[in-house]
């Protein structure tokens, strides 16, 4: 199957200290996939990567064929690519409904003629989006709420939806449960698998929980020191003596 997603060699450094050091993944089209790792071994370098907000020295980043290297991060989202982050990145002033509203801003077609004659029908149709988006979510009750009175839990949901509304082909989950209690790592791994299987959406996702990394993702791929050292199944990766390694350290 040919991937979505191609990593090679890919090369960045920052003072002299090697944040990927050769990295290369591929993903196929509907595929879940899991990057694990002891802090600092470059998984949310590798997003920043992907997504622009950081240019690698070297190597090759393309995206259903395409090369991404040297787009800005609007760029990319326009290519269908959009992410959430370990430290949420919303509006906390505004309502669930208006920050999801925000990630439909790029599918706005603003005319003259809908500014002269008052016309709301573009409008109405993205809120209408936003508001299936908030019916999957599980968000009617907070759909008015400003965010910053929202649980934490509710807020990772929030940010869920409105990288949804990007209406992404891939999407990059920043460690996506941390934070959350037992019972809301369960929910939110329930809808990382419907946005999967209901939306069609491919999904890369960096976690620490490594309980929930193997029942969302078929297959992992293990960095440390900003190299990749194992690969395969949960489980293959799991038993692998260098992620043992990189996690516990030497005997």
């Amino acid at each position: 199957m040919p991937s979505l997603l191609e990593v090679e060699d890919l090369r960045l450094s920052f003072g002299g200290i090697e944040a990927l050091g050769g990295v290369s993944l591929g993903m196929a089209e509907g595929e879940t996939l899991a990057l694990i790792g002891p802090n600092g071994s470059g998984k949310t370098s590798l997003f920043n990567c992907i997504t622009g907000l950081y240019r690698p020295h070297s190597g090759r980043i393309s995206f259903a064929g395409l090369d991404l290297l040297g787009l800005p991060p609007d760029a990319v989202t326009r290519r269908r690519i959009a992410r959430t982050f370990q430290n949420l990145r919303l509006f906390p002033s505004m309502t669930v409904l208006d920050n999801l509203m925000l990630g439909r801003h790029l599918h706005f077609r603003r005319r003259l003629t809908d500014a002269v004659l008052r016309r709301r029908e573009e409008e109405v149709r993205h809120r209408h989006r936003c508001e299936e988006l908030i019916e999957f979510l599980d968000l009617p009750a907070w759909r008015k709420r400003r965010v910053g009175d929202c649980p934490y839990g509710v807020q990772k949901r929030v940010e869920l939806g409105r990288a949804l509304a990007t209406e992404p082909r891939l999407l990059l989950l920043d460690e996506p449960v941390s934070g959350l209690t037992a019972e809301e790592k369960d929910e939110l791994a329930y809808w990382v698998h419907e946005i999967r299987g209901r939306l069609g959406v491919t999904v890369l996702l960096v976690e620490h929980d490594l309980r929930v990394a193997s029942r969302l993702a078929g297959r992992m791929v293990a960095l440390d020191q900003g190299r990749v050292i194992a690969e395969g199944t949960p489980e293959q990766v799991q038993r692998h003596p260098e992620v043992a390694r990189a996690y516990l350290g030497e005997r």
